[in-house]
């Protein structure tokens, strides 16, 4: 993320700020809400996806460098690139706005090893540039510590969350997959889809409730998603008290997960996949 403060500035202008630890008053955009997905804001603890930041537009719910969506809006146009069995829905994705958004593709992602398998038709953000950032409105069910937990490919490096317009934590991606496996016989744009899913940092959220988390990614990797996990055993004890199913609804608490390395989480299949690319596949 180069030369990021102007950028931090205009953020931090449009949408203000708010001591309190919620939501900032000025911040215009809202939860990302289709006919598919109606659940309303992200909740922590639980799974953040990449590709569901918040509705608002360019300046508001997220800053692209250009106007065009290289994936949803271009490269998925082509039939080839909207696998068959993958709906229209998928393929074009958010196709109108700015941010460059794909899915997990049989043909790109799942043909070879990867050191964690995502999901066919996983949505994921792609293309990005130094510079640019996405807007999620999240609800945090308990103030505390939680543990996040990246599923990415490509550059080893560190990404950084803001909250409520501060900045909040660094998640350090620790390897690169693409690395880990003999790639001689695959093309060269294979790197940017070998994933890996691991620890790469921890957020304090001071109070529960509704708050703005902000993506700040550099060039150099796909970002799928990222879980946000309890590190304090009683905070997560008291989510699942709170939070126990009822007929006909079902619980946001998040399935325990397998034991995590630093970099590596072993071969499991993943239920989303993102990614910040520049090779166009």
């Amino acid at each position: 993320m180069k030369a990021l403060g102007p950028q931090f500035a205009l953020l931090l202008f449009l949408v203000g700020s708010n001591a309190d630890g919620s939501v900032p008053d000025n911040y215009k955009g809202k939860p990302f809400q289709d006919a598919t997905h109606t659940a309303g804001p992200q909740t922590i603890p639980g799974r953040l996806e990449a590709a569901l930041y918040d509705l608002g537009g360019e300046g508001i719910a997220y800053h692209d460098v250009d106007q065009i969506n290289h994936g949803s809006g271009e490269l998925n146009h082509k039939p080839e690139h909207c696998e068959e069995g993958v709906p229209v829905a998928v393929c074009r994705f958010r196709e109108n706005e700015g941010v460059d958004l794909s899915y997990v593709k049989k043909g790109a992602d799942l043909n070879h090893p990867n050191m964690v398998v995502p999901e066919w038709q996983q949505l994921y953000i792609g293309w990005t540039e130094d510079g640019e950032w996405t807007n999620y409105t999240v609800e945090v069910k308990k103030a505390g510590t939680y543990r996040i937990v990246a599923m990415y490919s490509h550059t080893p490096q560190t990404i950084q969350f803001w909250l409520n317009n501060k900045p909040a934590a660094d998640c350090k991606l620790p390897l690169d997959p693409a690395k880990q496996f003999p790639l001689q016989d695959y093309p060269g744009w294979i790197i940017w889809h070998i994933w890996n899913k691991a620890d790469c940092g921890e957020i304090n959220f001071p109070q529960a409730g509704r708050q703005l988390l902000t993506l700040h990614c550099w060039r150099g990797n796909n970002l799928a998603y990222f879980d946000f996990e309890p590190v304090d055993e009683k905070v997560a004890e008291a989510i699942v008290a709170t939070d126990l199913p009822t007929a006909g609804t079902r619980s946001m608490t998040p399935a325990k997960s397998m034991p995590m390395t630093k970099g590596y989480c072993g071969q499991t299949s993943s239920l989303s996949t993102c990614r910040c690319a520049h090779k166009v596949e």
